[in-house]
């Protein structure tokens, strides 16, 4: 069983940063692509960026130039800067991890973590 925490989350001034961390646990041979979504109050989840496990990364035009994500294979975690913060980056944040490879063999598929709330005020 694969699970997915996230960390760091919380209430920033707009303008500020904030540094998400997420780790998954299992046992995890290797993680296809990890991601962070988002979803505000009344609307639907969406991706917020995105990198694979030879780094490639994808980024909403939204956040394009204030976020960086970064992952570590070997210890399985993704990490999401976000700096110049807006009002509206104000939601929900979830890790998520498309396809996980277990050491059983096994594929575990579109894990979710729990979600870490950031708040940013004007």
């Amino acid at each position: 069983q694969v699970q997915l925490v996230e960390s760091g989350g919380g209430l920033v001034q707009a303008g500020g940063s904030l540094r998400l961390s997420c780790a998954a646990s299992g046992r995890i041979f290797s993680i296809n692509v990890m991601a962070w979504y988002r979803q505000a109050p009344g609307k639907q989840r969406e991706l917020v960026a995105a990198i694979t496990s030879g780094g490639s990364t994808h980024y909403d035009d939204s956040v394009k130039g204030r976020a960086t994500i970064s992952r570590d294979n070997a210890k399985n975690t993704v990490n999401l800067q976000m700096n110049s913060l807006k009002p509206e980056d104000t939601a929900v944040y979830y890790c998520n991890a498309d396809r996980v490879l277990l050491y059983s063999s096994r594929w575990d598929y579109d894990v979710w973590g729990q979600g870490t709330q950031v708040t940013v005020s004007s």
